[in-house]
């Protein structure tokens, strides 16, 4: 027992300071508030429909109708049956958010650490350097959730492939299925692909040593293993990796039919998104030293300036009263890099990177490649478009490279890389004391590299930058010459600043490795004084960024919006319709209506790109097609006011004819004026396939109609009348991978139409026409996960009592 104590106390220690940590970093939580995200709040907006709907029933639906004119709610947090590697997140996450996803980072690092062997003292701090990087931080602050998520899990997944590598093949196996379940869980399939590409570079770099070693066998029984743990943790994640995986083709992600933009001109033809949309957040060459020095491009887009600025003074100047130029100066424009949009800089830490310098000198064999690899294989291809060679050719043939935007977010991939072999640069230095004069030769080049960047900077800034940013020309029409000069003397004192005290925290760092190589810190204290120094450099910048301002009473974040007196004028009205908001956000509209608008990376690909083509346009053609009853906009002086639009088609209607056309093109060039009301169109040769004696021409008479009798998400009900058969259009969107219908009871087929809507054939007379969104994927994955679940707990009980009875 007393082993035992002995053994695991330190650890219980470590996650309890993990905890304390995590709380006071956010320590608003501890007030029952919350963290206001941008994001997640446009989140709760779309997904506000089916939480209420299962509020009100118990079920679960997978479409809403409240965002895009309906879509999947697969990639808006649906709940799937027997998905308990979830409810194992669910407890790992018992901290108020967003405490609980950098609990996780730190968890998550800190068994990395232990093993790869580390000292728990020197797991913690590198669990620290992890945990605080300023990117992690960053995007919890903007409300980029799933994706934290889903980095909190990299270092557990890596741990469990490296206890395989270290012959532990039953621990390797069950941490490995369960970590990269986890990871599944988290759905943000960019970073686990991100994930992959750095196993992959591990396990380059462990075969050339299986190679060179002559251990190839265990290298590929390893693999095997490692395969069969990937293997069962989709299988626990089955109903989500199946269904995202069919949505994908459908959404804006897949392969689009169109060979035209909405302009007429001729567009490229690919398999994924668009090349200059993956590449528009491409990371400047130059930018690479904000890694270093945090302001060193100015920081983010909107930088806190405060009274002390020329930027306020030019605010003051230009005739803004002293509370007007303080708040503008709040957000002031310093960032001069070449992405659109940035909302910091992504720090790893002076000091961090000042050991990692280090430990390249000392830390030799596979760790070191992997870890190096790993680095640079992260930042170039975060260049994007400024290394052009390498970004297409990972667009133009490594799968699925082509279906991510933001190429600068691979550099989460070094931010884990980089604080691993910088702690390893302390364990260097705390071992072989033999080596004394090889660490001073090391740190000599360590402490001229930094401390030398550091200096060169700080000596040559006017001559090496121009300060420019991409924006500055707009500012000048703006605010005239004087203003732009007065960011332009503020960028380069933020940089100065900044770049000082990266020199500052280089040089304690080196003189700390410095004493304790001439015997005057005793090893402990080095720990304590490095772990000052990271907390000091990362939460002094992170707390620039996300700090106690960006809580608000948890009200303000589970209700963010709320109803105007059009809003509320609207929602008189009980009947089935849509709404299009011009003024405002993406998915206020969707809070409290059937919306056109909406708020998502990946919505229905033909959706968007009716939307971009018409519904972006105001088209009231296709307005009028997918029933938009009222659209919300704003008067001269900028009240709000809603059109009531009299001429929406309604939710169904039977046509007169049935048109083929010949391309997808020809489709959408189609609805700019195409009569719907009486006429639907289809490209697909083979959208007929499924349906009997179809015909060209229909007769409609004063007694033919359809009527909606009863709505949910997932069901909707009609009602038709026709003395002839019929073909009718539903001003719903076409999925046809969940969507079933019946008339009478009895199931029938429908195909897509008018490019996004519904249509089928109706036989002659009175009949009652259903739509269910059941969607088979869900059956299925929901089947295979319980089954793998079952297996898995076999097998850790096997394997638990393998353990035991070896012991």
């Amino acid at each position: 027992m007393q082993f035992s104590v002995k053994r695991i106390g330190p650890h219980l220690l470590v996650l309890v300071g993990f905890v304390i940590l995590s709380l006071a970093y956010f320590s608003p939580v501890l007030k029952g508030e919350k963290i206001f995200q941008s994001d997640i709040m446009q989140y709760i907006g779309m997904s506000k429909q089916q939480k209420d709907f299962k509020a009100e029933t118990g079920e679960e639906t997978y479409w809403t109708n409240s965002a895009f004119a309906g879509m999947p709610t697969y990639q808006l947090g649906a709940k799937y049956p027997h998905n308990y590697i979830k409810k194992l997140d669910l407890t790992l996450r018992f901290l108020p958010r967003p405490a609980d996803y950098l609990f996780l980072y730190l968890l998550s690092f800190y068994v990395l650490l232990l093993v790869l062997k580390v000292d728990f003292k020197l797991a913690a701090l590198g669990a620290i350097a992890f945990g605080f990087s300023t990117y992690l931080i960053i995007i919890l602050g903007v409300g980029h959730n799933s994706k934290a998520h889903a980095i909190a899990y990299m270092p557990l997944v890596l741990s469990g492939v490296l206890l395989v590598f270290q012959k532990k093949y039953i621990h390797g196996f069950l941490l490995t299925t369960v970590a990269m379940g986890l990871e599944l869980v988290a759905n943000h399939f960019q970073m686990t692909y991100y994930l992959l590409l750095l196993v992959i570079v591990l396990g380059v770099a462990y075969l050339i040593d299986a190679y060179r070693k002559k251990i190839l066998p265990h290298y590929f029984k390893s693999i095997g293993i490692m395969v069969a743990a990937v293997v069962l943790s989709i299988a626990l994640n089955a109903t989500n990796v199946l269904a995202t995986q069919e949505y994908v083709k459908e959404s804006t992600r897949g392969k689009s039919e169109l060979t035209i933009n909405p302009d007429g001109s001729p567009k490229p033809v690919t398999s994924g998104l668009d090349r200059d949309y993956i590449t528009q957040f491409s990371y400047g060459l130059v930018e690479t030293f904000n890694l270093f020095i945090p302001r060193f491009m100015g920081g983010g887009n909107g930088e806190n300036l405060g009274k002390g600025s020329a930027t306020y003074e030019a605010y003051r100047k230009l005739g803004a009263s002293t509370t007007q130029a303080l708040e503008e100066s709040k957000h002031a424009p310093m960032y001069w890099g070449e992405q659109p949009i940035v909302e910091a800089p992504a720090y790893i830490g002076a000091v961090i990177l000042f050991l990692f310098v280090f430990a390249l000198f000392l830390v030799k064999g596979r760790l070191k490649w992997w870890l190096v690899g790993g680095t640079l294989l992260s930042l170039l291809l975060s260049y994007g478009k400024n290394l052009g060679f390498l970004t297409n050719f990972f667009i133009d043939y490594v799968p699925l490279y082509n279906k991510f935007r933001a190429v600068s977010s691979i550099q989460v991939i070094l931010e884990l890389c980089i604080p691993v072999l910088a702690i390893f640069g302390l364990v260097r230095l705390f071992d072989d004391f033999e080596k004394k004069e090889e660490k001073l030769k090391a740190l000599k080049y360590t402490s001229i590299i930094t401390g030398g960047i550091a200096v060169m900077f700080l000596l040559f800034k006017s001559s090496l930058f121009d300060f420019v940013g991409a924006n500055d020309g707009q500012y000048m029409q703006a605010y005239g010459p004087d203003f732009v000069r007065s960011i332009k003397e503020d960028r380069k004192a933020i940089f100065t600043q900044d770049t000082l005290r990266t020199l500052v925290l280089v040089s304690l760092s080196a003189v700390v490795v410095f004493m304790f190589l001439r015997d005057k810190l005793k090893e402990k204290w080095v720990i304590v004084v490095f772990c000052a120094l990271i907390l000091f450099d990362l939460v002094g910048v992170n707390r620039r960024y996300v700090n106690n301002d960006d809580f608000v009473s948890a009200i303000k974040v589970n209700k963010p919006f709320q109803a105007n007196e059009v809003d509320r004028e609207i929602l008189k009205d009980t009947a089935h319709f849509r709404v299009f908001d011009l003024v405002s956000g993406p998915s206020k509209p969707s809070y409290f209506h059937n919306s056109l608008n909406g708020y998502n990376a990946a919505e229905l690909k033909r959706y968007r790109e009716v939307f971009d083509f018409y519904v972006a346009r105001n088209n009231m053609n296709v307005l009028n097609m997918f029933n938009t009853k009222y659209i919300i906009a704003q008067d001269d002086k900028g009240g709000l006011f809603s059109y009531k639009n009299d001429e929406a088609n309604g939710n169904a209607w039977f046509v007169q004819r049935l048109q083929e056309v010949e391309s997808a093109n020809e489709e959408i060039k189609q609805l700019d004026s195409l009569p719907n009301k009486a006429i639907a169109i289809y490209s697909s040769h083979k959208a007929l396939e499924n349906l009997k004696n179809v015909k060209p021409n229909y007769v409609i008479d004063s007694l033919t109609s359809i009527r909606l009798t009863e709505v949910k998400p997932n069901y909707l009900k009609y009602k038709s009348r026709n003395s002839n058969e019929g073909f009718a259009v539903f001003s719903e969107v076409y999925y046809g991978n969940g969507w079933k219908t019946f008339v009478d009871g009895e199931e029938r087929s429908h195909i897509r139409v008018n490019y996004t809507l519904r249509g089928m054939q109706i036989p002659v007379g009175n009949h009652t026409i259903e739509f269910k969104f059941d969607p088979d994927v869900v059956k299925t994955g929901s089947h295979i996960a319980l089954a793998s679940s079952v297996l898995f707990g076999i097998l850790l009980l096997g394997g638990l009592l393998y353990e035991f009875k070896k012991k």
